[in-house]
């Protein structure tokens, strides 16, 4: 080959070389732009947050491309199952005392647990006026057939429904009125199906952005029940996992505590 036609080859491979670089940079920049290796988070979530996780979700998913998969029912339930062996990776409870003890038990990572929310509960009818500006006066009146709480044995918004009742003087009088549900969403359900008349319930399922309160209300006072911590904690499971750790960052950053709060909870 001449020197003329050898120095055009270069010149040509050296041009399509080039073409191949520019084309393939955006693709390389796009993925690293992805997370290293999206993970599936498998979240135990007490029933009174389900909702608002449903609300977290998308924000999570899109910032971080985790994806999340939630199991809610009460606390009690939640830990038989993860005491059973169930994979959840992560658990959001209704009280401090669950994620303590399964941290005690090596059953959660020492360290990883805080205060997600506070709880508040409410006394709610779907009908106007039966329950009064001051609830404790509806209970002890107690013109009803039946008051929906959820079961204090397996939900901590159940002991508090207890506490209530305790502090106000009527848990002798309507324990016979007393229905129960297995965590504070049956609890709602028995007074939106109208199978109680009015029922303790999470205040977050009567008060969140966008919907008009129905009915009759009163929202509990802090001082008659326990404080409603409600703790989150990396499961063992979980350990390994960056989008359970993921997750659990998520719930505290600035725009995940403006949507709990406004739901009707506390934050810390």
């Amino acid at each position: 080959m001449s020197p003329r036609r050898c120095q055009l080859w270069c010149q040509l491979w050296c041009l399509l070389r080039h073409l191949l670089l520019a084309a393939a940079l955006p693709l390389a920049l796009a993925a690293t732009a992805q997370p290293a290796r999206a993970a599936e988070v498998l979240v135990a979530v007490a029933a009174n947050f389900a909702e608002v996780v449903e609300k977290l979700r998308p924000g999570f998913e899109a910032a971080t491309g985790h994806r999340l998969v939630a199991t809610t029912g009460s606390t009690g339930k939640l830990y038989a199952q993860i005491r059973a062996g169930a994979p959840f990776q992560v658990l959001l409870a209704a009280d401090a005392k669950t994620p303590a003890l399964l941290e005690q038990q090596g059953a959660a990572v020492a360290g990883s647990r805080f205060t997600y929310a506070i709880g508040r509960v409410a006394l709610w009818s779907r009908t106007p006026g039966l329950v009064a500006a001051d609830g404790a006066a509806t209970l002890r009146a107690g013109h009803f057939r039946h008051l929906a709480i959820a079961n204090p044995d397996l939900a901590p918004y159940g002991v508090a429904a207890r506490e209530v009742l305790q502090a106000t003087g009527t848990w002798d009088a309507l324990r016979g009125k007393l229905v129960m549900g297995q965590n504070i969403g049956q609890a709602h359900s028995l007074v939106a199906s109208g199978a109680a008349e009015l029922g303790f319930v999470a205040l977050s399922a009567v008060r969140a952005p966008g919907r008009a309160t129905e009915g009759s209300l009163w929202v509990v006072p802090a001082t008659l029940h326990a404080p409603l911590q409600q703790d989150a904690v990396l499961l063992r499971a979980g350990a390994a996992n960056a989008g359970a750790r993921a997750w659990l960052a998520w719930l505290r950053s600035p725009a995940a505590r403006a949507l709990i709060e406004a739901h009707g909870y506390g934050v810390e």
